[in-house]
């Protein structure tokens, strides 16, 4: 084929798989990468006339996630295909032939989930080569797709939706919060997208600033996010918050209040400025001052927190003077920071998880330690149960989740003699220990505080 006769595409085109029922998927055009790939999920090998097949199901529009077409093929290989991010994950190889701009061709297709990307097909090299030119200047060069035509293809009915556009800025989107968070608001009538972190870039520019997904995809039109940032991504998931707050994307807790949280130090400086009970604590730089901060929290048992630690991690009981020397001293000696707190040794290893939404405390469980553990943890074989929490309790966790600025907050609270005393505060607490134990639908209630501060209401019925 000479140069006159290639096909001429933009950076997206519409294709489609007749073979596999998909009528129509919107393909990012990509010479960088060798190898097409198409999303599916639900994958599935079996065995038809002696050849291996698989069956799989694709979600061909993208951010719709309701939209299910099911596809079987004869598998041509499963190899090992290098992600944009790097990653290399091991992928079914199928063959089928693809209708773009009036040409059909058989290419191959590797097989990957997609969710999180832009666009539910890429379109590598090896199936453009002699076939195409690129203009990445241009889009849908050989024909566009309305959305009316789109959900006749699909047979879809085309009701606008009257919801809000949410995004949960996270990891990982198998998380069960991350999961609940995305059903919740589906079943309220909003569009839930999953944002990977790590796929966000941004643009600063004083008139035109935005938010780009990998793939090319502009979230500038999204109506508020959830941030759900690990501890290891604090920095750059708070710069990404800030930048939605800059265009004016509501944020369910907002990147400074984030900061402040994730910081164990600063919060207890916020907190105890407030009046708020917290226990006895010490912090130094010098290795020198060990005795005087052993001393400070009232000597041995005591605990010793790493700044960073999360989740119960980085948090160690020194039973006796000597092995809380050596403690601090080891971790002094590795530059890290650490804090060092009395131990509240009437708490028999139990604490209070209380959880705030606008100003509220919703739901409150009590968290057991697990058998030769110290301290309530759920993440390390901890058990949880309801528990009625006092007035004075109540107070505590509403005014700590409002002297850090939070909109939602885990609060953790530890009784001991002299009353209740804070414990940490938690910027994006887990769902499932709660949930589980109370029965409540606390994702819901976490998407109602963005419906009321967006003052959205759900479309009265005719």
């Amino acid at each position: 084929m000479n140069q006159d006769q290639k096909l001429i595409v933009g950076s997206e085109e519409w294709c489609s798989f007749p073979a596999l029922g998909i009528p129509a998927v919107k393909a990012r055009v990509d010479s960088g990468a060798k190898t097409s790939s198409l999303h599916a999920f639900n994958i599935h090998p079996f065995n038809r006339n002696g050849e291996k097949w698989i069956s799989f199901e694709v979600h061909p529009i993208q951010r719709n996630r309701k939209t299910t077409v099911r596809c079987e093929s004869p598998v041509i290989d499963r190899r090992f295909v290098k992600s944009s991010s790097g990653d290399r994950e091991k992928r079914y190889v199928i063959n089928s032939s693809v209708h773009i701009g009036g040409s059909s061709f058989d290419i191959e297709l590797t097989l990957s989930n997609r969710d999180t990307m832009g666009y539910r097909m890429l379109l590598g090299r090896e199936a453009m080569s002699g076939r195409m030119l690129v203009d990445p200047a241009a889009s849908f060069s050989v024909g566009d797709l309305t959305p009316t035509q789109l959900s006749q293809m699909y047979g879809v009915a085309t009701e606008p939706s009257s919801g809000l556009k949410i995004g949960v800025l996270a990891s990982n989107p198998e998380l069960y919060s991350n999961k609940r968070l995305m059903e919740a608001g589906a079943n309220r009538g909003h569009e839930m997208v999953f944002l990977d972190i790590k796929l966000c870039y941004m643009k600063l520019d004083a008139e035109t600033p935005e938010i780009h997904y990998r793939g090319g995809w502009i979230l500038n039109d999204i109506d508020a996010v959830i941030p759900r940032i690990r501890p290891q991504l604090t920095f750059y998931g708070c710069a990404l918050t800030r930048h939605f707050e800059s265009i004016d994307v509501y944020p369910l807790n907002n990147a400074s209040s984030i900061s402040y949280s994730r910081d164990k130090l600063y919060s207890l400086q916020l907190l105890q400025r407030k009046g708020l009970e917290i226990p006895t604590t010490g912090f130094a730089n010098s290795p020198m001052d060990t005795a005087e901060l052993i001393d400070m929290v009232g000597g041995a048992p005591l605990i010793v927190k790493l700044l960073q630690g999360t989740q119960g991690r980085g948090v160690v009981l020194a039973e006796t003077r000597k092995a809380g020397e050596s403690v601090i001293n080891a971790i002094k000696s590795l530059n890290a920071n650490l804090l060092v707190q009395e131990f509240i040794k009437e708490a028999q290893g139990r604490d209070l998880r209380c959880f705030v939404i606008d100003g509220k405390v919703i739901a409150s469980i009590e968290r057991r330690a697990a058998p030769g553990e110290f301290r309530a943890n759920l993440h390390q074989g901890g058990s949880a149960a309801l528990v009625r929490i006092t007035p004075e309790e109540r107070r505590l966790a509403i005014k700590a989740t409002k002297a850090l600025g939070l909109q939602v907050a885990g609060v953790d609270i530890i009784r001991s003699a002299k009353g209740p005393l804070l414990l940490e505060v938690n910027s994006s607490p887990g769902l499932e220990g709660i949930e589980t134990a109370t029965g409540k639908d606390i994702a819901g209630d976490m998407i109602a505080s963005i419906e009321r501060a967006l003052n959205w209401k759900p479309a009265a019925k005719t």
